[in-house]
């Protein structure tokens, strides 16, 4: 079961095995504290690889005030055959601080996996992001912030190491906080909720914040490829978020492609959207797989 959407602590389940042929190895430490929240999980070939493997990194959802690195059935369906190593990242929730600590940790995450690369048999030229909700918002962040020194942080050191992405995977991920106010969802950005935790209240009040974490604010040509996955009756981040992250990155020079889930609501899952998600990695992580148009994909 996937913890996508803030729940209670019992909805957080145990560290799943990996897919036959594929190690664990448990509780990495990327920022040198004692914080839990600070840790990863890596996924490596119990075969050593003849050279070292492109690298997916997961990052799970639960509305920033919750979820866990083990909610790891969505990368686990794209590692199972041994073409990736995997990752999935624990990050400070919301009950930690405010925005920007979340990107700061999953910044520190990347040059921590980047830095130690050759121990795990990681090719650092190809580090992939695939979030889920809060998860995809972090992801896309990861992939238009590449060059920010203001959503970089110091966490963990690293420093010389860079937090850019070869490509990112956002599904159903906000993309743009302001115009929240504007479009029909179940979060109310001025109400006790996820977004006035992220912010430290209502978003009204913290406009200057609510738009440094928004992905939009920071596109440029330079940008990695997005898979971007919404669906249409999202009740919570409204599919129109999607359509505008699309548009804007193609205004930009940066391709994207936008797989829309008909009548969707906040989360779904298919053999053909894994299908395409792989195909996407494919192409460019290891050169080949196939091309992936916008348009609708299978919810089930």
């Amino acid at each position: 079961m996937l913890c996508l959407l803030p729940m209670v602590a019992s909805c957080q389940p145990p560290a799943p095995a990996p897919p036959a042929g594929v190690t664990a190895v448990r509780d990495l430490n990327y920022a040198g504290t004692e914080e839990p929240r600070q840790t990863l999980d890596l996924f490596v070939p119990k075969t050593p690889p003849a050279k070292p493997l492109p690298l997916v990194v997961f990052i799970h959802g639960g509305g920033w005030t919750n979820g866990s690195k083990n909610d790891t059935g969505a990368i686990y369906a794209l590692i199972n055959d041994g073409a990736f190593i995997g990752a999935s990242l624990n990050y400070r929730l919301t009950d930690k601080g405010t925005f920007p600590i979340q990107i700061h940790d999953c910044k520190a995450a990347i040059r921590w996996l980047r830095a130690h690369a050759k121990d795990y048999g990681i090719d650092p030229q190809k580090i992939s992001v695939f979030g889920i909700s809060a998860g995809g918002h972090l992801a896309s962040l990861l992939g238009t912030s590449g060059d920010v020194k203001e959503m970089e942080g110091t966490v963990g050191g690293n420093l010389d190491q860079s937090s850019r992405v070869s490509c990112v995977i956002d599904f159903c991920g906000p993309s743009d906080f302001p115009i929240f106010a504007t479009q029909k969802s179940a979060i109310d950005p001025e109400k006790p909720g996820i977004i006035t935790k992220l912010f430290g209240g209502p978003m009204s009040q913290h406009l200057d914040l609510a738009r440094a974490a928004s992905p939009v604010t920071y596109i440029t040509k330079d940008d990695p490829p997005f898979l971007i996955i919404h669906g249409t009756k999202d009740p919570l981040v409204p599919y129109e978020q999607a359509v505008e992250l699309n548009k804007l990155l193609h205004d930009a020079g940066v391709p994207a492609t936008l797989l829309t889930g008909t009548d969707a609501g906040h989360v779904f899952f298919s053999a053909e959207l894994v299908k395409d998600m792989r195909l996407f990695l494919d192409k460019h992580l290891v050169g080949g797989g196939g091309e992936i148009k916008d348009g609708p994909v299978a919810v089930k």
